[in-house]
């Protein structure tokens, strides 16, 4: 946990109208974050078919999916670190801004792209700006806002992913995508860039990270890293940072595992007899999610954030097995399984917005905050390009692949006793001499 044990001062907070501008730009970045991460599951189809041709097959389209949504993610494992890094050195709204204009600019050019090369690079450069605005806006919110105020503050950057991508589902309702008729998504993806030039142009920045610039800037012993990379791979936050990613990664792996699985496992069940199975699904796997996203913060408000990590880690892990081998599918039942299990498994992305910036000082918070939760894309990525090794290694069957997946929650039951309790902190003083320190 960062605690001030030296030269503590109270940071002069925000206006009220600062406060909520700086709301609004992370909720609004991490929204249209939510779009791009929903783009190609609806669009891809459509995109391969057009730029393949005759040459397009199945097969191909499923394998440029896999490829195009491991770009991204590899990307956003990327940029979440880059950028994070970019927060703490430059500043967070200016790390906000180049992000949200990052990922604005690169969806908006693939409206004009050629081939399906192109169209892989720029989604890699679209990823960077994804990972990047995480970081930035979760630490800009924790530093501007009242301890009071961060559950909810965090809740609602939660579900701002999620209900980004159920925008894009709602404006691909209202405008089909077709192999004739898709550019335009792409082009309707750059309107962001508003957003962050905004950002950039009237945001005001973090008062805390204002203070410990300043306090670096003028002599002090512990003036701010020039690699906070460097910092945290040593003591006393190598420990920290460790646990953190860990923490960050099993919800990322877990999500894929749970939602990648459960889709064409209800498809592939189903078959011709009930073609709508599937879209039910996933329907219920996004309300689930947008309501957990929310709450999640909120139960570890109530009851610690070590122990609602470890009961929504035990929950998710015997939801994913049910839903997977226990419940019938086609049986009315096995939906309110999947919205059950979308809902727990999404508690943690309510939960990680407040809980990662309390493990890292102000110097570190954005870069620690980013690695922290992006490092688990990374391993996404990987297992999104190994998908049809994994099910060709469980005999097509999607129930086996899918409950074995979901043994990661298992693991987060185990970890979080490793790491601190933070319930408490108070983010509103900054210092000169910060160390962590894990409560029992």
């Amino acid at each position: 946990v960062a605690q001030d044990v030296s030269a503590a001062t109270q940071v002069v907070p925000l206006s009220r109208s600062g406060r909520w501008a700086v709301a609004l730009a992370a909720v609004g970045g991490l929204l249209f974050d939510g779009v791009e991460l929903g783009m190609m599951p609806i669009a891809s189809l459509s995109v391969t078919r057009s730029l393949l041709g005759d040459a397009y097959t199945p097969s191909r389209g499923g394998d440029w999916f896999a490829w195009l949504t491991a770009s991204l993610m590899l990307g956003a494992a990327i940029g979440g670190i880059v950028l994070g890094r970019l927060g703490d050195q430059r500043g967070r709204v200016q790390a906000l801004g180049v992000s949200i204009l990052t990922y604005s600019v690169f969806a908006g050019l693939g409206a004009f792209v050629e081939s399906l090369p192109q169209l892989l690079a720029l989604r890699f450069l679209v990823g960077l700006g994804v990972g990047g605005v995480w970081p930035n806006a979760v630490a800009l919110v924790a530093e501007c806002w009242p301890n009071t105020s961060r559950p909810v503050l965090a809740g609602l950057m939660g579900m701002a992913i999620n209900s980004g991508i159920l925008l894009l589902s709602q404006v691909a309702r209202w405008q089909p995508i077709t192999p004739d008729s898709w550019r335009w998504l792409f082009g309707w993806c750059a309107l962001p860039a508003a957003l962050g030039v905004a950002v950039l142009l009237f945001l005001p920045e973090s008062p805390l990270w204002n203070l410990a610039r300043a306090a670096a800037a003028s002599g002090d012993k512990t003036p701010t890293p020039a690699s906070p990379l460097r910092e945290l791979f040593r003591p006393p936050l190598l420990r920290i940072t460790l646990i953190g990613m860990l923490i960050g990664s099993i919800p990322l792996i877990g999500a894929w595992a749970a939602s990648k699985w459960m889709i064409p496992w209800a498809d592939a069940v189903a078959g011709s007899s009930n073609p709508g199975y599937k879209a039910a699904a996933q329907g219920w796997w996004a309300l689930g999610a947008a309501i957990g996203s929310f709450l999640g913060s909120q139960i570890a408000g109530l009851i610690g954030r070590r122990w609602s990590y470890f009961l929504i880690s035990l929950a998710s892990t015997g939801l994913t097995g049910g839903l997977f081998l226990l419940t019938l599918l086609l049986a009315e039942k096995c939906l309110t399984v999947g919205f059950i299990l979308c809902f727990v498994a999404t508690l943690f992305f309510g939960w990680l917005p407040l809980y990662l910036p309390e493990l890292f000082p102000t110097r570190v918070r954005a870069t620690g905050s980013g690695l922290a939760y992006n490092s688990g894309r990374f391993a996404t990525a990987i297992g999104v390009l190994a998908s049809g090794t994994l099910v060709a290694a469980f005999g097509g069957d999607f129930s086996k692949v899918g409950a074995t997946m979901g043994l990661i929650y298992a693991l987060g039951m185990i970890v979080i006793w490793l790491a601190p309790e933070t319930s408490g902190a108070d983010l509103s003083r900054t210092n000169t001499d910060t160390i962590t320190q894990a409560s029992t």
